[in-house]
């Protein structure tokens, strides 16, 4: 039986779960067993649930500046407010 920490690994990737009838079965298996990875799990099933049914949104354009700047400095490296 996984660990709660193989568990926790393993629910990184949810969209494998759901397509991997055995990894999906030892998932289940644990959360019958374990109520804290049971919670963990129905929160991330409900939370993609209602992503996937929410209608796109529009990144406010400020927003998007900042995003990309930091996705850049995170690639490069650099520290936060270390000048280019």
């Amino acid at each position: 039986m996984l660990t709660c920490k193989q568990f926790l690994q393993e629910l990184a990737d949810y969209p494998e779960i759901m397509a991997n009838a055995e990894l999906r079965r030892e998932l289940e298996a644990h959360i019958s067993k374990c109520s804290k990875c049971y919670v963990i799990f129905d929160t991330t099933r409900r939370t993609i649930k209602l992503y996937m049914e929410m209608p796109p949104q529009e990144v406010p354009e400020a927003v998007h500046v900042r995003l990309m700047a930091e996705v850049k400095r995170k690639m490069t490296g650099k520290k936060p407010g270390a000048s280019a």
